[in-house]
């Protein structure tokens, strides 16, 4: 196995510690201080000039999945990191990396899925590239997607409503808004889309019948912010939850607590997740959102979720602590564990 320590590995691409630091130690380097929301802050995306602007790279397999495959993830994806700052995504890149050999059906699949889903999400594909690569030099395709956005008048209002209890230094959604006692939210059932991976995959097969949850939520953001009071949202992809909650504990200095039997989950992916030896707070997701949301909206914060398509499960997981450290985890017998930043994604290549 290769020293992580001398040579990149598998695990610097797989969202957790060893990312977090390769990022730290090489990338941020470049930031010169450019842009409201800069590389300093390191999250999925940056505010110039009132632009919301996002790249990120898919590299899944396989290509085809249960509910999705790459052209909807690309999507998806991109436009989920514009909305979660509170950008409304207008206009998306599209970079296609190709094997030599690869079958036109199943790029035109792939295709059709990117354009019902820039459909879907009201965004549109305005630049792109294409590059095919030799056989065997690539696993089949790789997309790149970038986008851009704006500020919404709801993203507005959302701070509108936000500075009635605090001060606010950025009007974007960032882990620094997070405040003692905001509540947690996820907008709905977690592990859908890693175990949807898995049982997609080649000799992982099990009897489970679960799709993954793969979607672009800028709608449901839109709806959630004209209730108002939305510090920060983020979704939980590589690194799953547990990865997420300890990047806005480290960015606020503030402790969260969450609630394990409060974590909406799907009873199959459960007893799947408990057959593999997998750690659903580690679990990646590719349609779910978590917010931090001001005690005094979080129950309309969440009744709005509930009435949309992609927020019916959603359910109040815990809040923001002053008074404890990092990201603690009452567990379902009632005992409590420190959840810690996971060195790598346990499933590799879900996005």
């Amino acid at each position: 196995m290769s020293d992580p320590k001398s040579v990149i590995t598998r695990l610097h691409g797989a969202g957790g510690a060893y990312m977090h630091n390769l990022i730290k130690e090489y990338f941020l380097q470049l930031y010169d201080g450019y842009g409201e929301v800069g590389l300093d802050v390191l999250d999925d995306g940056a505010v110039i000039n009132g632009i919301v602007f996002t790249t990120d790279s898919f590299t899944v397999r396989p290509l085809f999945f249960k509910g999705g495959d790459i052209g909807r993830l690309a999507v998806s994806g991109t436009v989920n990191d514009i909305a979660m700052m509170g950008g409304d995504p207008i206009a998306l890149s599209l970079g296609v990396v190709i094997e030599e050999g690869f079958p036109k059906s199943d790029l035109a699949k792939i295709v059709e899925s990117i354009k019902n889903t820039v459909e879907e999400a009201g965004v549109h594909i305005v630049t792109g590239d294409t590059k095919v690569m030799e056989k065997g030099s690539l696993d089949k395709m790789i997309i790149n997607t970038s986008g851009i956005g704006v500020a919404s008048d709801a993203l507005k209002y959302n701070f509108t409503v936000l500075r009635k209890t605090r001060q606010v230094k950025y009007e974007w959604l960032v882990p620094m808004n997070l405040r003692d006692g905001d509540k947690i939210i996820v907008s709905g059932n977690i592990g859908d889309h890693a175990i949807a991976i898995l049982s997609s995959r080649q000799g992982i097969e099990f009897e489970i019948n679960v799709e993954s949850d793969v979607a672009p939520l800028n709608k449901m953001m839109k709806a959630v912010l004209e209730v108002g009071g939305v510090a920060d949202a983020k979704d939980p992809t590589r690194g799953g939850l547990a990865d997420l909650l300890n990047d806005w504990s480290e960015k606020s200095g503030l402790g969260i607590y969450i609630r394990e039997n409060d974590i909406p989950v799907r009873e199959d992916v459960r007893n799947a997740i408990e057959f593999l030896g997998l750690d659903l707070m580690e679990l990646g997701n590719e349609g779910k959102a978590v917010l931090a949301v001001s005690p005094e909206m979080a129950r309309d914060v969440l009744d709005t979720l509930h009435k949309t398509p992609w927020g019916k499960n959603a359910a109040i997981i815990g809040e923001v602590r002053k008074d404890i450290q990092g990201v603690i985890l009452e567990t379902a017998v009632g005992g409590k564990r420190l959840v810690t930043r996971p060195v790598g994604d346990p499933v590799p290549r879900i996005c």
